[in-house]
Formats: C-alpha cells, structure tokens, sequence
C-alpha cells in the first residue's frame, strides 16, 4: 500500500475547467486518479458541501526578503502565511534580498535559506541589472524562471533599474536564452512634479501619475516586438494602458500581464492621509481605474493575479509619521489575495469560476512553471478548499507574515481558505476542533525547491522518455 493514501470527496471541485462532483485519490504526494470507485481500503476525507475543493493556488510575484533583510520576512512566515491563504507554489523575487538574486552564487545562497525552512513549493525570479547584462545566462541554466528589471528606481541601491537602450539589450539577451523578462513598468522621466512627502494621498498618487505607466509599458511592448522576447508587465495598476496592451497581444507580440488584489479591492477614495499601509508602487488608484482593471480581467487580456507580497518592518512602513515619501512602499497580502479578490468579484456578480484560473494556470503559465495549479491525475497533490460563503475580518496581527501591518486590516471580506495540503500533507487546517478553532500547524511538510527547464534538461527528458 502506498503510504499516506486517501480519498478527498467534494461536490465542487476545480477540474478540467469547472466545478464538478469528484473524488480524488492522494497517493505518495500525488494525485493518483480521479473518480475512482477504489476507496474502500483508504481513508476519506469529506469537502462539506458550502465548500470548494481547488488546486493550491500560484503566486509568481512574492518578496521574501531572506537572507539580509530577514526582519522585514522571511521563507518560513511568508510560507506559512502562503498555505493559509491557499497558495502552494510560489516564485520568490530577486530583491530585497541581501544580495539581491543576480548571480549564481547569490541564488545558491537563497536557495540554501530556503531549503532550511520553506514550507511550500518555492523557484526564483533572476534579476537583470545593468552589471549583469551580458552574463545573464549562468543564472537561466541555474534554473531562474526568468528576469526582472526596473525602468524607474527600485528603491534598494543594490538593484538599480535599466534605462531604455538597455531594456531593449535585456530583452534581446533574454530572447536568445529562450527566457522571459518581467518588468516594473514606470517611466521615472513622467513622474510627477511633486515629491510625494508628505501624509497626503492625493499627493503621492500625482507624483507617479498613469502617464509614467503608460510610457514604460510601450517601452515594453517595442522591445518585446523587435526581438521576438517574451515579456510581462508587473503589477498593472493603470487601467488605461490595457487597450494598448491587448492589441499588442492581437499583433502577437508576447507579452503578458498581471494585476494584483490591492488594485482590484480597495481604491485611492477610501486611502486616508497618513494611511501609509497602503502605500505601493505602482500606487493604488481611483475607482473608475479599477473597474477598468474589472473590465480587462474579465475580457482576458489579464493573464494572472498576484498578490507583489513586498512586507517590511512596522518601523519602516510607518517611517516619517505616515509621510508617504519616506514610508516603505509595499502591500502585505499574501494570505489574503483570494478572499480579497472574490469579496469584490460578488459585490460585481462575478462568478467564482471566474477568478479560479487566474490564482492557478495564469501565474504558473506567466512563470512557467510546470504541473502545478491542476487537479489532475500525476499532478502534485497540493490542494486546498476554500468556504466562498465564510465571513471574516482581517486582523493585522493575526496575519501570519512576520510583521503586523496590512492594507486589509480591519477589512470585511467574505470567502476563506479552510485547509491545505502540499503534496498530500496537510500545512494549514481550519477546521480541526471546529467553528472558531485556532488554525492548526502540525510539521508543516517542507517544500521543493522548484527550478525552471531549460532548453537542454528538457532535450535531455525527452530522449530519456524515448
């Protein structure tokens, strides 16, 4: 008998593109079929019928920050507060690390951090700077998922952002290496006249108006046009740059872009000054901008939505008193993007089906990564279920990052993930001991350290498999 095997029943799981009645049977960590009769022999494991069975939902735009700046977080709070918020496979940033993911040597030194405490399924961005352009290839035969780089200051010293000529020679140097590059898209010559100090929003929002997003994502879309490379645009806040992105995508120039939670949910109207919580690059926008980020969600031309999880100290967030100039610019969201998300999608009447591929198959796909965000037999057993009905109010400090700040504090959201499994092992439980019951964190199974295929390794597994 295969070790740790059984069955998980549910009415509506996630398969094959819909909601369907399914047993799935786990078996060594994977999903060994589906709608099997063979379940007298294994233990069961029954969904209650007010929740969905998913996959383990795909963050491809996560900062863990570990090692050099472990106090702001790090790969065991950030892994746990992924599982708890449904998400299995995540793709860690090259920055804010110390030293930042730009050379080999540098992501075997995350990758031993991470080995020692990730507890779920965990690959890495390169980054491209201008040093490293040239020699990027070391880092894609290491295994990167692909690169990213900044058009306008990144904020850390250590990662300095491309001008436009050199944008255009690391789309080239990626293009030839078969890889992506993924890009910080703001046009620092558009930034606005005014600095942004100060505890009013309106301010800051000036000071990076849509123009600069705008400016950058053309930038963007010619350099992936005349050389054939693979972009994405990173967390799209300006809804008045899609048309130009989806035709772009009509022309067939491969480019691809995602949104994230905190542009969907929560808008520039309802930001206080001082609310430096809320403070993020690209920033958060009015209203009409989101239902236009609404609009191109639901017309497809969003490929992905992620949660940019970019957390630092409580210190530094509420730098200067709430000055949003001085503060740290970054949302902590990563266990909450789904419950986010979906809040707002039933206040529109968007179906939860709706949303399910963009927390799945659109992050893998934008990423790469291969196998995961499926119910499907072979596939690793990471799943979760999430109760669409479940109320619940954000608790900064109950949030299990490593710092108690959040944009969604104190925030009524409606939908909550409820358990998790990464490869058939259970890493967050909310229900043992019933309704009100603390979550429960027994082992947590350790993650994989995910890496990208290459050209070559995947040469070489096809003459294996032949």
């Amino acid at each position: 008998m295969p070790r740790n095997e059984y069955t998980i029943r549910a009415a509506r799981a996630w398969i094959d593109g819909r909601f369907q009645p399914a047993q799935v049977d786990v078996a060594d960590g994977a999903i060994a079929g589906i709608g099997s009769s063979r379940t007298r022999r294994r233990r069961v494991v029954t969904v209650p019928d007010d929740a969905v069975l998913l996959p383990g939902l795909v963050d491809s735009h996560v900062h863990v920050n570990e090692p050099g700046r472990t106090e702001w977080e790090g790969f065991r709070s950030a892994t746990l507060a992924a599982a708890a918020g449904g998400v299995t496979t995540l793709v860690d940033m090259p920055l804010n690390s110390l030293p930042p993911t730009t050379t080999v040597e540098a992501l075997e030194i995350k990758r031993a951090t991470a080995a020692a405490s990730a507890h779920i399924d965990v690959g890495f961005w390169g980054g491209a700077v201008p040093d490293s352009l040239g020699a990027l290839a070391g880092l894609h035969d290491a295994g990167v998922f692909g690169f990213k780089c900044f058009l306008s200051p990144s904020g850390v010293e250590e990662f300095p952002h491309l001008d436009r000529a050199q944008l255009h020679a690391a789309m080239a140097e990626v293009a030839a290496l078969g890889s992506r590059l993924i890009v910080h898209a703001e046009d620092p010559a558009l930034f606005g006249a005014e600095d942004g100090l100060g505890r009013d929003y309106d301010s800051f929002l000036r000071s990076r108006p849509p123009e600069s997003e705008a400016s950058a994502i053309d930038a963007v879309i010619d350099a992936a046009r005349r050389t054939g490379g693979h972009a994405h645009i990173l967390h799209l806040s300006d809804g008045g740059a899609l048309p130009a992105i989806a035709a772009a995508k009509a022309a067939g120039v491969r480019l691809t872009v995602e949104t994230c939670p905190h542009y969907l949910t929560l808008t520039a109207e309802e930001i206080p000054d001082g609310g430096s919580e809320f403070k993020c690059c690209p920033p958060i926008r009015g209203e009409v901008n989101r239902d236009l980020l609404w609009e191109g969600l639901l017309a497809g031309t969003i490929d992905a939505i992620v949660s940019d999880h970019s957390p630092s100290t409580e210190q530094l967030k509420r730098n200067g008193d709430g000055h949003f100039g001085l503060a740290w610019g970054g949302i902590s969201g990563l266990q909450v993007g789904l419950s986010a998300v979906w809040t707002e999608a039933r206040r529109r009447g968007v179906p939860l089906e709706r949303l399910i591929p963009l927390f799945t198959t659109g992050p893998a796909a934008v990423a790469g990564v291969e196998g995961v965000g499926v119910i499907a037999e072979g596939a690793p057993a990471h799943l979760t279920v999430f109760g669409p009905d479940d109320p619940h109010t954000v608790d900064a400090r109950a949030l299990l990052h490593r710092n108690p700040v959040s944009a969604y504090d104190g925030r009524r959201l409606v939908g909550r993930i409820r358990r998790t499994w990464l490869r058939g092992r259970s890493v967050f439980d909310l229900t043992e001991g019933g309704a009100g019951a603390a979550p429960q964190y027994r082992r947590p199974p350790a993650g994989l350290l995910l890496t990208a295929p290459t050209a070559a390794s995947r040469r070489a597994r096809e003459r294996t498999s032949a």
